[in-house]
């Protein structure tokens, strides 16, 4: 397999240079040489990035994944780091769904004012309290009886 030059992996990764520059001094991607000026990187960085990317929206940092790497470039991918991660995704989760019903309720709410309606309120006073989590919305049939 003939190597790739920073822009053919740019182009392929959709990765600006200067983002795989950083990457290579982060020690994620290493080069495999130059061709007059233009870096050079084994085909097999394209999986990598991949990987790179496939962390990154997990939510890892660039430091985090390093560490997923060993020596050889291999991934080396510690399933209890997985596991903290996929936790710390289901609380996540629970909190946008959380808010998302919450702004649902929000926007169907009969109240005049949304300042009239409790739930709405409860809302205002969890975000003015930095409670991450803001209180589950009542159902609307319910809420029309007594937000």
């Amino acid at each position: 397999m003939t190597n790739l030059d920073i822009a053919e992996v740019a182009r392929r990764s959709g990765l600006p240079a200067s983002t795989l520059r950083y990457y290579e001094e982060k020690g994620l991607i290493a080069s495999s040489g130059r061709a007059g000026l233009r870096r050079q990187f084994d085909p097999g960085v394209l999986q990598r990035l991949a990987l790179i990317a496939l962390g990154r929206t997990a939510g890892f940092s660039l430091d985090e994944i390093v560490l997923m790497f060993g020596p050889d470039g291999q991934p080396r991918i510690d399933r209890t780091m997985l596991t903290a991660k996929a936790a710390e995704l289901d609380t996540t989760i629970g909190r946008l769904t959380v808010l998302r019903d919450s702004l649902r309720h929000a926007a169907a709410c009969p109240a005049p004012s949304h300042l009239e309606c409790p739930t709405f309120r409860r809302l205002i006073r969890a975000a003015e309290s930095g409670t991450v989590d803001p209180p589950p919305p009542a159902p609307l049939r319910k809420h029309r009886q007594n937000c």
